[in-house]
This record gives C-alpha cells, structure tokens and sequence, in this order.
C-alpha cells in the first residue's frame, strides 16, 4: 500500500476504490482497467466494522491512447442500471 504522502512516480496515478461491496468496487476497477494499463488491485477491508471493501491499484496514464484505441467506448454510467454521472 502507498503512503498518503508518496507521489507516483511520473505517468502513474494510485487509485482507492471504497464501496460497500466487493462486486461495486471490482466493477469500477474493472471500468478503470478497461480504460488505463494498471497493476493487479489490491484490496482490504473498508467501513467502521470493515464490512466494506478498499481497493487500491495503480494506473498507467501514459499508455491510455493506445490501450484506449482497441477497446469501444462506453458511456458513463451505462455499466450499471441506474447508475448516474456525479462530475460534469
């Protein structure tokens, strides 16, 4: 795990995924994944009685275009029924 303090090094960025179940917080890394090169997620407990789940993984942003090029978009929010958009 990454200390809080610690920068990636240069085209990386450390990603925590915090959700109340296991499947939301694989489906937003395997969404994160499908879009960035990253290193296998690791995960921990999460939540005051650590019923939640953590997850944290590394993403390689210098070789989004090229491994964004072989995969189809897919509209935010689409992966999951009901899910909305929050950022513009």
């Amino acid at each position: 795990m990454t200390s809080e303090n610690t920068l990636p090094g240069p085209g990386f960025a450390v990603v925590h995924i915090t959700a109340a179940t296991p499947d939301a917080a694989r489906l937003v890394a395997q969404t994160l994944r499908a879009r960035f090169a990253s290193t296998e997620q690791r995960s921990y407990p999460a939540g005051e009685f650590g019923t939640g789940t953590r997850l944290e993984l590394i993403l390689d942003t210098i070789g989004v275009a090229q491994a964004h090029q072989d995969r189809p978009s897919v509209p935010v929010g689409s992966a999951v029924a009901g899910a909305r958009q929050i950022w513009p």
